[in-house]
């Protein structure tokens, strides 16, 4: 693990202080002082690889606690990792410090990451950290172990398969928009939700004995339903009448004047990392709702109030 570029800056001394003690002891990761780990093989096992990046004013508001923009990136790519099956065990890190992100924030981000680590039972095993005269960005690569042949992929999904989704969704768009001081908030659980969305690694055991294909929900439910529908080469219809949502988000759909295109825009803003996927119609998935069905075909289309409305891209676009 590299430093930053920063000649007055005792780089080497930095990664021993903030990240050495985030390795768990792994002797794979060599206490950070070499170029390289190790990842040992697990007989019977797939090694699931996952990457997912952070960046100021982009995904995290400017100005954003560094300690919670780290448990971000850490739930954003443990989300993948759950959306897969897989069972996280270990990550590389790459984080840009822009100027003024001095040794304080550096702290504060490398606390948060290690306090996330530790919470979900994930190593630190190797990764760089540079300078840069942009926006604070961070990247991380999750690690997880799937048993052989048995990550469950977005292709799979088969006509008459039901669609679920678990948790809630739209509380993802409406923290940011609590964040942002458009939605009234006085709890804080939307903020909350949008700023350190909880990875639904509880769902794997449900995933590995029901799901056919699965993805997780970050850039909006349309839109990563879409993704199951292409890579499968089936039709998904979701009934947004059956989208679950949270008392704050009913709340905030009962003071719209268009119920269903306010429905439209939770189920395409993002962020919820939730879990939408496809089982067999005889199956019965804990802890999902059933939202719509996949038939022969193409595409996804989207229902609310008796209609079909025009989803757009479906949620974000990353360029």
């Amino acid at each position: 693990m590299s430093g930053p570029e920063d000649p007055g800056a005792d780089e080497f001394g930095e990664i021993a202080r903030l990240f050495r003690p985030l390795t768990g002891g792994q002797a794979g990761a060599f206490d950070l002082l070499d170029d390289a780990a190790v990842v040992p093989q697990r007989p019977g096992f797939d090694l699931v690889i996952t990457k997912d990046a952070v960046v100021e004013g982009v995904h995290v508001p400017v100005g954003e606690a560094p300690g919670l923009i780290a448990q971000k990136l850490v739930r954003v790519n443990l989300s993948d990792l759950a959306a897969k099956a897989a069972e996280p065990f270990g990550c590389f890190l790459a984080v840009a410090w822009p100027q003024g992100f001095g040794p304080a924030a550096r702290g504060a981000f490398a606390a948060g990451l290690g306090e996330d680590l530790r919470r979900f039972g994930v190593d630190l095993l190797g990764g760089d950290t540079v300078a840069t005269s942009g926006p604070f960005w961070a990247s991380l690569t999750a690690l997880g172990w799937v048993a052989e042949g048995r990550m469950v992929r977005r292709a799979g999904a088969r006509p008459g398969d039901v669609l679920w989704v678990s948790g809630t969704i739209g509380d993802g768009a409406l923290g940011l928009a609590a964040v942002r001081g458009e939605v009234d908030d006085p709890e804080g659980d939307l903020a909350e939700r949008y700023r350190r969305p909880t990875p639904r690694l509880d769902l794997r055991d449900t995933l590995r004995g029901s799901a056919t294909a699965a993805a997780d929900v970050s850039d909006g439910l349309v839109a990563d339903a879409r993704h199951i529908a292409e890579a499968s080469g089936v039709r998904l219809t979701l009934d947004l009448d059956r989208l679950p949502l949270s008392a704050a988000a009913r709340r905030w759909v009962d003071l719209q004047a268009d119920p269903a295109a306010a429905r439209l825009k939770l189920a395409t803003g993002g962020d919820d990392y939730e879990i939408v996927c496809t089982a067999p119609s005889d199956a019965a998935l804990e802890g999902f709702t059933a939202i719509g069905e996949a038939a022969a075909g193409e595409r996804v289309e989207v229902r609310a109030g008796g209609r079909i409305l025009d989803a757009g891209a479906g949620g974000w676009r990353h360029i």
